[in-house]
């Protein structure tokens, strides 16, 4: 269904994991930015910057080859498992053709990539361009005021063909990527993933919901006795007392246990923080977290909750979900069923799980958060190093047009895709622009599985053939557009994208880990009964006032302040 970084600096790029845009998808499923609504406000104009730029160094805007005579531009990039070679990759070949600019690649492995990150900005040996490494908002002010990363504003003015055709699309796409000082500095990779906007799920059994004659639950309490049907009634039908009617997961993708429930009970977003009458707020400290934190409690106590939902990683949770016999598993909150079962796999069971929609609490509260608009940014900058910034910029500029997109993220036309034809119908039930060939995910050489700038606007994500019986999206798309949207919160709850300075950052990033590992480890705490809600929750309280969550609250108000100001 995020940024990596470590401590002053490496605090500050650990921080911004959290608080910029979702990083790496899970093959174009999970881990991906959520898209938001494309009403608001509008960044500020771009502006040009002093330094004049070469128009003789490359070719007109959106006109090819890019150079007259063959360039090489040095790209460092993180390293794609699900690609082979980039030196070799045939949509690399494609690209060095059509613009006569050749790439020499700096890969570095994952492991490596925040502390390599550090070393080149901090006084390594710069290449000319540094790409899905995902520079935080945070180093981008830093580096881009100290020269290191060269803005983009006069590059777009001039040569962005397809950035500013984007920006027109999709006016939050500037605006969540323009600093406080009207820069740019990185260019994204917008992933508009409609299914992610609303990504606290909660799936279920359909299978036994129908062997018991169940309806879906549309309240906390209802959702109480359809888990007590599960564990008492042998929906599997093995005669044995087998069945985990809730389980989840801390490391998985919005498998926690509190992620989707306490929506009943309080607004709680993916990182905790929304806007409270414009204010920055959080839940874990109000009456409604203790009332909510008393019903897992219930759940748990009654053997309802699964006790490894606390403690088990994803691959634990899936194996409880393709339980190779009968299944077990009745319900798990997920980004999508992948999470919890093998999506296409054998055992069909992905196609089985369905979702509940939010669930109405005691005090009447049903909503779906949605998610704060972060195009994946950061993922390209150009640095002070490169010697034809121009050919650099509309190298990334290129690769939003759709073709490119399609070819960079899909692979070959012909093989992994083609163009749909006229009768066929989209995901959204418009006329389909494309269609899938093949099935994604897998080890290749033909594309870049989503490294590098790409454009993959809403239309296009969802203007691909309706094929559910052999793909995620469509059933995403509709669980989410029927149990999600008729609950979507009100934009006025969302925290946009925001920068922070490097002190900021830092001060941050020590206060975020000490209070959101006190709020993990009490939920746990308070779940299993090894402290109790009625008697402990004062204390509770107080120590988060201890942990200066007022003054966690004043960096985020003043980002956010800041950002206002900036777009006036």
């Amino acid at each position: 269904m995020t940024n990596r970084f470590k401590p002053v600096l490496l605090l500050i790029l650990g921080l911004m994991l959290v608080l910029s845009g979702c990083a790496n998808s899970n093959n174009g499923k999970g881990n991906e930015a959520a898209g938001a609504d494309k009403g608001g406000n509008t960044a500020a104009p771009i502006t040009a910057d002093p330094a004049p730029v070469g128009e003789e160094k490359v070719s007109p805007a959106g006109e090819f080859p890019i150079t007259k005579e063959k360039t090489t531009l040095r790209v460092m990039v993180m390293e794609n498992g699900a690609v082979e070679d980039f030196a070799t990759n045939a949509f690399t070949k494609y690209l060095e053709e059509k613009t006569n600019i050749q790439i020499d690649w700096d890969i570095v492995p994952g492991s490596a990539a925040a502390e390599k990150l550090n070393l080149v900005l901090a006084g390594g040996d710069l290449p000319d361009v540094i790409m899905n490494m995902w520079v935080s908002n945070a180093q981008q002010m830093v580096y881009g005021s100290q020269g290191i990363i060269i803005p983009l504003n006069d590059l777009i003015e001039k040569y962005g063909k397809e950035t500013k055709r984007i920006f027109a699309e999709n006016p939050l796409i500037q605006e969540a990527i323009t600093a406080p000082d009207g820069k740019i500095y990185a260019l994204p990779s917008p992933n508009d993933c409609y299914h992610c906007s609303m990504i606290q799920k909660m799936w279920v059994y359909q299978p036994w919901l129908d062997e018991l004659g169940l309806k879906k639950p549309t309240t906390t309490d209802e959702f109480y006795e359809m888990l007590k049907a599960f564990k008492t009634q042998d929906p599997n039908k093995n005669g044995k007392a087998d069945e985990i009617p809730l389980s989840g997961g801390p490391k998985g993708w919005e498998t926690r246990v509190d992620k989707f429930l306490m929506n009943a009970f309080i607004y709680n977003p993916a990182n905790y923080v929304y806007l409270n009458n414009g204010k920055a707020d959080v839940p874990f400290n109000k009456p409604e977290w203790k009332e909510g934190l008393a019903y897992l409690h219930k759940l748990y106590d009654e053997g309802l909750l699964d006790p490894q939902a606390l403690t088990q990683d994803g691959a634990q949770l899936r194996q409880l979900g393709e339980n190779p016999d009968v299944p077990i598993l009745g319900a798990s909150g997920a980004g999508y069923m992948g999470e919890l079962t093998q999506d296409n796999g054998a055992s069909g069971r992905w196609k089985q799980y369905t979702t509940l929609a939010p669930l109405r609490g005691p005090g009447g509260l049903q909503v779906a958060p949605l998610g704060a608009y972060h195009p994946n940014g950061g993922n390209f900058v150009i640095t002070k190093a490169a010697k034809n910034p121009e050919a650099a910029f509309r190298l990334a500029d290129a690769l939003y047009d759709l073709e490119m997109t399609l070819r960079s993220v899909v692979g070959i036309p012909g093989k992994q895709w083609d163009w749909a034809s006229k009768d066929e119908i989209g995901i959204n039930g418009k006329p389909a622009i494309w269609k899938r060939l093949l099935p994604d995910g897998q080890v290749q050489n033909d594309s870049w599985a989503q490294t590098g700038p790409s454009y993959r606007s809403n239309d296009m994500r969802l203007g691909e053939v309706n094929h559910p019986e052999q793909s995620l999206e469509p059933i995403l798309y509709n669980e989410t557009k029927t149990n999600y949207e008729p609950y979507k919160a009100s934009n006025d709850l969302v925290l946009p994208n925001l920068f922070f300075t490097s002190e900021q950052s830092a001060e941050l990033a020590d206060l975020q880990k000490t209070i959101n590992d006190f709020v993990d480890e009490s939920l746990a705490r308070f779940i299993t009964g090894d402290q109790d809600v009625a008697k402990d929750w004062q204390e509770y309280v107080k120590n988060l006032e201890q942990m200066n969550v007022k003054r966690y609250l004043e960096i985020y108000q003043q980002a956010y302040d800041a950002k206002l100001a900036s777009m006036k």
